[in-house]
């Protein structure tokens, strides 16, 4: 059983903004696949919900006259990874999103509630961070435009007004454009796996292949929030692709990453690993790229 207060559906985006205004303890449910086992668990019951599925609107992928990918927040997993606008310019996000749960939950689970939940597991958010994303939230007030990398506040919180709610999320053109990339999901287990830890890289390479003209690299569960490793990224961009530049930089990501220890793994064996997933991770983005290690 569902134990529930009420269940609102918004007819649309604004509807969704004046029921937020409305229902301030209410909560915003997409595909609920994580809001409704809560629920089932206990730890929800009695709570009000706010149904945004019906909004169309903010449902499917596009590519805007500037270049820039936008992704409905409601679009889910399974969208994104057959997309073609996503298998030909940043196919690594179809890819990481694949790696989320299991067909039934890919098939309802949403860009949007995944990155709402505000948690560093997220299989999409570390590459929503390696690609420098933009989150768009639409509240009374309009639109308001955040990168992803302030958009999460600290575990499991995100900085969401009370009139809000996630619309889209953007990724430019200057991000993606010749540049390609790799993501390495870490668990237990080969599928239907919580991260233990997930890296996501991406790099552009100079017109010879011969020099990384950009690189970034982002982890899951490398501490409270996804994050960047930008000391790594700051001793590559502008290096030879070299095996030694390449084993150099995911030493480097040492110097920024801060895992925990939990049942799954200890944080020593979380570190460990997180540096030969980047130097994996670079490898295939440099072939991806067209280049030779």
């Amino acid at each position: 059983m569902y134990d529930m207060k009420a269940l609102y559906e918004a007819a649309s985006v604004e509807d969704a903004v004046a029921l937020r205004i409305q229902h301030p303890e209410a909560q915003i449910v997409a595909g609920g696949t994580d809001v409704f086992v809560q629920m089932r668990e206990g730890r929800r019951a009695g709570k009000e919900l706010i149904s945004i599925q019906g909004l169309d609107e903010i449902r499917g992928i596009k590519l805007e006259e500037d270049g820039t990918i936008r992704i409905g927040s409601l679009t889910t997993f399974s969208h994104i990874t057959h997309d073609p606008i996503i298998i030909e310019k940043i196919n690594v996000l179809g890819e990481a999103v694949d790696m989320v749960g299991g067909p039934q939950i890919r098939n309802a689970g949403t860009i949007g509630g995944n990155t709402c939940n505000g948690v560093t597991s997220a299989d999409s958010a570390s590459t929503l961070f390696a690609w420098d994303a933009v989150v768009e939230l639409t509240g009374k007030d309009g639109k308001r435009l955040l990168p992803i990398k302030d958009f999460y506040l600290k575990a499991g919180v995100v900085d969401l007004h009370p009139d809000e709610i996630q619309t889209g999320i953007l990724i430019s053109k200057e991000s993606y454009e010749n540049a390609a990339g790799f993501y390495i999901k870490y668990g237990m287990r080969n599928a239907m796996e919580i991260a233990t830890t997930g890296c996501s890289v991406n790099c552009r390479l100079s017109a010879d292949k011969k020099t990384f003209d950009r690189v970034r690299i982002a982890y899951g569960v490398a501490g409270p929030i996804p994050m960047r490793a930008v000391s790594a990224e700051a001793f590559i961009n502008g290096k030879s692709v070299t095996m030694e530049n390449i084993e150099e930089f995911s030493r480097k990501v040492l110097d920024d990453i801060n895992p925990r220890d939990s049942w799954r793994a200890s944080k020593a064996f979380r570190l460990h690993i997180a540096v030969e997933m980047a130097k994996r991770c670079l490898i295939e983005s440099v072939k991806r790229c067209g280049g030779e290690v």
